[in-house]
């Protein structure tokens, strides 16, 4: 690898299992209680799917990087509006960008913004989004690593280089 690849960090099993409890906890420590939990795909459906398993609550994905994320988007805030207390997660808020196009997009979709919640495991503590919920907080200022979840280990390291790369405003 050249000088200007990324630093890969590989995030284990065991302390992917410690995010969910931490975030398990913080849910459970607050006054709000969610119905259901919401993953985010790709990078928020595996700890979605083990978060509600923990707070023993149903999941709905919503694959954000298809073009059907907009049709789940709509169920999403349909059901926001109906009274739902959602939990929406993610991997991590890094930028905030993907958190403030889904709250844009659930708005104009007519969602209850007070009846929605979002949990990351890294949330960037300079991102232009706050998230309710997280189980570690980085600083991009000084951490540029690019961290490797358990759920990309099957990856090639190639691919995980070129998608590092390809989003050079999180690692500069």
């Amino acid at each position: 690898m050249t000088e200007a690849s990324p630093i890969l960090h590989p995030i284990t099993h065991d302390d992917f299992l410690i995010a969910v409890q931490a975030l398990a906890r913080a849910v459970e420590a607050d006054d709000w209680r969610p119905a259901m939990v919401v993953g985010i795909g790709r990078g928020g459906l595996v700890p979605a799917v083990y978060l509600s398993h923990r707070l023993n609550l149903p999941m709905l994905s919503v694959d954000y990087s298809s073009l059907s994320a907009d049709a789940a988007l709509v169920d999403v805030a349909a059901r926001s509006a109906a009274g739902t207390d959602l939990l929406i997660v993610d991997d991590i808020n890094d930028s905030g960008g993907t958190i403030a196009q889904l709250r844009a997009r659930l708005t104009a979709s007519g969602a209850d913004a007070a009846r929605l919640r979002f949990a990351v495991l890294l949330d960037n503590g300079r991102s232009g989004e706050r998230v309710d919920y997280r189980a570690d907080i980085i600083d991009r200022a000084t951490d540029k690593r690019w961290f490797v979840f358990p759920w990309e280990a099957l990856a090639t390291q190639q691919a995980i280089v070129d998608e590092a790369t390809s989003l050079p405003h999180r690692l500069a």
